[in-house]
């Protein structure tokens, strides 16, 4: 609700006052009282309202007379029905009265305003907002909060501009509005008002570096937006005519959420009485409009595909092609990063990861961009920013990076239930050490910063630092089904050694691991069985997938009917550090790509059994149950010998979740 400010009337002089449509102003009549009066009556002009309350409860005289008792508890307040036509046209007379006194009068001229912001508090994205009757400086959360909500205006409309819209201060078309919330400042006073009144427009000094607001100026055939608000620009006087008049304001983000912001930035409308220049202005009004910045959202394998991309190097032409093939099946669009852009780096999903901003007038998608910076470094810049396609990124751009910090090891959970609390946009996963130690690795802190401080998908911190690369999607996934809307995929080393342990008891002690794959290594199934070591590596691998299972369970609220073991083995392998990490023993089928019910799965090369490969027979008999269907897509040379999958290979573009996030309650 907007603040007003106090009125002190004086029996001896006349008092002149400004009261603004929409507001209560207090009026003190009990410190202005003459000495020796004890009670006071109240008439006022048809257009304004008076309210008197008094603790406890006062009693009209019999006569009916509405003459009250004087008392500290007592509090009088004015409300105006129309703004003035001309200054003062509004009288209040107070009346005093004393047993011993004559009645002694003071008189209140006042003058009628409207001033008011308005923006979209209800969240209903209409483009010209409704004036707010609610509280429009605070900012709530749930289906039936309120609040506006501003979007980093991370695009860039303009591709022939060298940066995000939000580094610069124009606006170059009109198609850049729509990233932008509209405010407008209505007002309506006498003709002179503005003589001996001014209105300021501001913010906060500490979130001035977080917004701008560009001004609409009106011409005959166009108009012309200004900036008036923004970095080294906290405040705005405004130059506006008397009379009935409307002005538009648009409001850019210019930072997200993050560990220092909290994402709120508050637009405050203030009005100065300027008619003593002997003396500085005196403030007589104020209202504000909380903004929240929206967050950056990520989508979970379960949302639909929209767009695949994938990067063309040397060895993976056959990838690629089988690639296509999944993304025609899928009905989604394949984008290839040619060679001389790459520069052979073919890590796709560690580069980026795409998710969104939302407001009710305008939802965009905006990638991610990870600080690795290695030869996919300028992709998400060249090829993804642009209109309607927004870039953020976090971290230094130089030195002090791991393995973790790349974006293979972010992922997302489906919307869940844990207990009573809600996540409708699930919750982020990321993969740091079990413990520290001189050599554990962990995400670094901004990026753990950042994606904590977007609130709508409190993240789940895993343990991956046993793992060579060190990235979660090297353990889980999770594929979409109709009942409970999704399953969570886990690497199990145990359902390997049983599945080879069946088939050794079924006389396939023989069948081959890698049969067809040039210059590696065959290896028999009882030969696998028999390899103490191996055995030992996986054990201590399942210890750790174990972990993370009834971490994910107790996160997630899942149980073990939500849970599809995926037969895999791994082997441990001195780092370049000097410690034992673990890399998969074969394709690692988890790591793989979820386009709807089509999947893309790393092929294994398993033993073939009676002409099968028994690994794709287990999984597709775990998953095309689930009404899923299963490609194996060969990345041995291209990806596999390099530590990498389909999925570290790959990226996709989802739809956003149909559920609003300012619904939901953090």
């Amino acid at each position: 609700m907007a603040q007003g400010t106090v009125i002190h009337v004086a029996p001896d002089k006349p008092t002149y006052a400004v009261c603004v449509l929409g507001t209560s102003t207090q009026l003190d009549v009990y410190s202005s009282a003459p000495q020796g009066c004890t009670s006071f009556g109240i008439n006022a002009s048809p257009g304004v309202v008076v309210d008197v309350a008094h603790s406890p409860p006062a009693k009209k005289n019999p006569t009916g007379s509405s003459k009250w008792p004087l008392d500290p508890g007592l509090e009088v307040s004015l409300r105006l029905s129309a703004a003035s036509c001309s200054t003062g046209d509004q009288k209040v007379r107070i009346s005093y009265y004393g047993s011993k006194t004559n009645p002694v009068q003071a008189l209140l001229y006042i003058t009628g305003v409207e001033i008011s912001l308005s923006a979209d508090i209800t969240r209903n994205g209409k483009e010209k907002p409704t004036k707010a009757r609610k509280d429009q400086r605070t900012w709530t959360w749930g289906p039936r909060g309120q609040g506006a909500i501003l979007l980093v205006n991370c695009d860039k409309d303009n591709r022939k501009s060298s940066a995000m819209d939000c580094l610069d201060d124009k606006v170059l078309n009109r198609e850049e509005l729509q990233d932008m919330s509209l405010v407008t400042l209505s007002t309506k006073t006498p003709t002179d008002f503005f003589t001996q009144h001014q209105l300021v427009l501001h913010v906060a000094k500490s979130e001035m570096d977080k917004v701008r607001v560009f001004q609409a100026w009106r011409k005959k055939k166009s108009s012309e937006y200004k900036v008036v608000l923004g970095p080294q620009q906290p405040s705005h006087l405004l130059e506006l005519p008397g009379g009935q008049h409307s002005t538009d304001f648009y409001v850019e983000g210019l930072a997200f959420p993050d560990a220092t912001f909290p994402g709120l930035v508050s637009l405050t409308i203030s009005l100065l009485d300027t008619s003593k220049p002997e003396l500085p202005n005196a403030l007589v009004f104020q209202d504000t409009v909380a903004f929240r910045v929206a967050p950056w959202i990520m989508t979970p394998n379960t949302q639909p595909a929209k767009e695949v991309y994938v990067c063309r190097v040397s060895e993976n032409e056959d990838f690629v092609t089988s690639l296509t093939a999944l993304t025609k099946k899928a009905k989604c669009k394949l984008t290839v990063c040619p060679l001389e852009e790459n520069k052979e780096d073919k890590w796709m999903q560690d580069e980026i990861e795409i998710g969104y901003i939302q407001a009710p007038h305008k939802t965009l998608p905006v990638v991610f961009d990870s600080p690795r910076n290695r030869g996919l470094k300028e992709f998400p810049i060249k090829h993804l920013l642009g209109p309607d396609f927004g870039y953020v990124t976090r971290g230094p751009q130089k030195g002090n990076i791991t393995s973790l910090d790349s974006f293979g090891n972010l992922e997302v959970s489906p919307p869940v239930t844990v207990g009573k609390k809600k996540y409708p946009l699930g919750r982020i996963l990321i993969g740091n050490s079990g413990f520290p130690s001189a050599k554990s690795q962990e995400m670094h802190q901004a990026l753990q910063d950042f994606l904590t401080a977007q609130q709508v998908q409190a993240p789940v911190k895993l343990y991956s630092d046993w793992l060579s690369v060190g990235h979660v999607d090297e353990f889980l996934s999770f594929v979409p089904v109709h009942k409970k809307g999704f399953r969570l995929l886990l690497a199990s080393p145990r359902s390997c050694y049983k599945l080879f342990q069946e088939h050794l008891k079924e006389g396939h002690g023989e069948a081959l691991l890698f049969k067809g794959v040039k210059n590696k290594k065959q290896l028999k199934i009882k030969d696998i069985l028999s390899n103490k070591k191996l055995r030992e590596h996986n054990t201590y691998v399942e210890s750790c997938i174990d972990w993370n299972r009834e971490l994910l369970k107790r996160e997630l609220g899942l149980t073990e009917r939500d849970i599809v073991d995926i037969p895999q083995l791994f082997r441990l392998h001195w780092d370049f550090p000097g410690t034992l990490k673990a890399e998969a023993f074969f394709p690692n089928m988890v790591n793989m790509l979820v386009l709807g019910k089509h999947l893309g799965i790393p092929k294994p090369f398993g033993p073939i059994i009676n002409g099968r490969c028994c690994l794709e027979e287990k999984v597709r008999s775990l998953l095309e149950p689930l009404g899923l269907h299963c490609t194996f897509i060969d990345d041995f040379t291209p990806y596999h010998l390099q530590h990498g999958e389909v999925h570290c290979g790959t990226n996709v573009r989802r739809e956003p979740f149909s559920f609003k996030w300012w619904h939901m309650v953090p």
